[in-house]
């Protein structure tokens, strides 16, 4: 805002207004006569004199999409060490069926305690849960486990999940363990590559990874890509790609598992995981049916006189391994909008402390160097409605010799 007290130019645009006609370049040139060089008001295009100013063809750049990696757990963390299970969740129905997996002790820590993930066991029998001779009410969890898992990634043809074995044929399999990835956490999809579980049991903490760091097995199938699962090692923190030791167990001869990043799912063998693994440690799992000692083989049991609750011995393989790290990958839609002040714009303020109730400048000095200082752009519509709004790290300093160019960017 500059102001004017010139009493020539006050009567000049008068009798400019009382032809009935108003000139804008004649107006121009009249205030350009009086102001100091550095504050005229340009006659060219791009400038403007208001607070609005409308982005040009060249200032903005749309449809961009950048590919964005994180950490798959809470808080954008790569790695989860210790794991926690909720005894509100297993004391209900679903307990038959999976256990929530937090990051921390649901019960102490009620308000900052998230899912990270779900693990479930199935058998394509029914086998490991109660079965409807013994029990006209049992919910046969494992079978509708299987018969899930099997419908929401196998093509309509296969009746079994199948991994690979030594012969390089795929051998069915009737126990499998599911570790399901909370949506919220892995988004989009999982990073393939990028992730690692330890397993610990009688034989040892045993690292397991996908295998598609070297490309094998890349499929498309109803699930979307598909990848084996590998004992081996990403070797993060080297140049080296991910080191894969075997491919399928010493003793069963069959693969261990298959993964769906597209899907958060990790499928495992259990008759190969366990045989590996091998036997757990006896703990106590405190369940719907009362408290139980589950001790023996990651494999699981396959009886059916009751809830075996196999789901819990994998929880507890991955809690002693201590170490389960992954990351997801999202196509991120940006725009960026290049706000551009020139020296000539943006010099005055509308703040009403600028100037005094006489209409003077409150700082002197901006009679001869006018100065603002910009924090906040806001991103309007045609109509003038608010739609982002941007804030500086800092105040940035605006005047005469100063021209200002701020990127914004929007992702979405």
């Amino acid at each position: 805002m500059a102001l004017i007290t010139d009493p020539n130019i006050t009567a000049q645009i008068r009798d400019l207004a009382n032809t009935g006609t108003v000139d804008s370049n004649q107006l121009v040139t009249l205030l350009n006569s009086v102001l100091p060089a550095g504050q005229q008001i340009a006659t060219n295009a791009g400038v403007t004199n208001g607070i609005y100013k409308r982005f040009g063809d060249f200032d903005k750049v749309n449809a961009k999409v950048e590919v964005v990696t994180t950490g798959l757990w809470t808080g954008d963390s790569g790695s989860l060490g210790n794991i926690y299970t909720s005894s509100a969740q297993m004391l209900g129905t679903s307990g038959y069926y999976y256990t929530n997996v937090y990051d921390y002790n649901p019960v102490a820590y009620a308000d900052s305690a998230e899912i990270q993930f779900a693990i479930a066991y199935g058998h394509v029998n029914g086998s490991g849960s109660m079965n409807l001779a013994d029990n006209d009410n049992a919910l046969m969890a494992t079978k509708a486990t299987y018969a899930q898992y099997r419908s929401m990634l196998l093509d309509p043809t296969d009746t079994k999940f199948s991994f690979e074995n030594t012969s390089g044929i795929a051998t069915d399999a009737n126990g499998i363990y599911v570790i399901n990835i909370a949506r919220g956490r892995f988004r989009e999809k999982m990073d393939a590559g990028n992730w690692s579980m330890k397993v610990a049991g009688s034989n040892g903490t045993f690292t397991f990874i996908d295998n598609s760091g070297k490309k094998f097995g890349d499929d498309l199938g109803l699930s979307g890509r598909t990848f084996k699962v590998v004992s081996g090692s990403l070797n993060l923190g080297t140049e080296n790609e991910a080191t894969i030791n075997t491919t399928t167990d010493a003793t069963t001869g069959e693969g261990y598992g298959l993964f769906y990043p597209d899907r958060g799912v990790i499928v495992l063998n259990a008759k190969a995981i366990g045989s590996t693994v091998g036997t757990l440690t006896a703990f106590r799992a405190y369940t719907k049916d009362g408290t139980y000692l589950l001790s023996g083989s990651l494999s699981g049991s396959h009886a059916q006189d009751r809830e075996q609750f196999n789901h819990l011995r994998l929880v507890k393989a991955i809690e002693a391994g201590g170490d389960f790290e992954a990351r997801r990958t999202e196509n991120i839609s940006t725009q960026h909008f290049f706000v551009r002040a020139t020296n000539r714009e943006f010099n005055y303020s509308n703040n009403p402390t600028y100037i005094d109730a006489d209409g003077f400048f409150v700082e002197s000095t901006f009679e001869t160097d006018p100065q603002t200082y910009i924090t906040t752009i806001g991103l309007y519509n045609d109509s003038n409605e608010l739609l982002a709004v941007a804030k500086t790290s800092q105040p940035i300093v605006k005047s005469f010799d100063k021209e200002v160019l701020i990127k914004v960017k929007l992702s979405f």
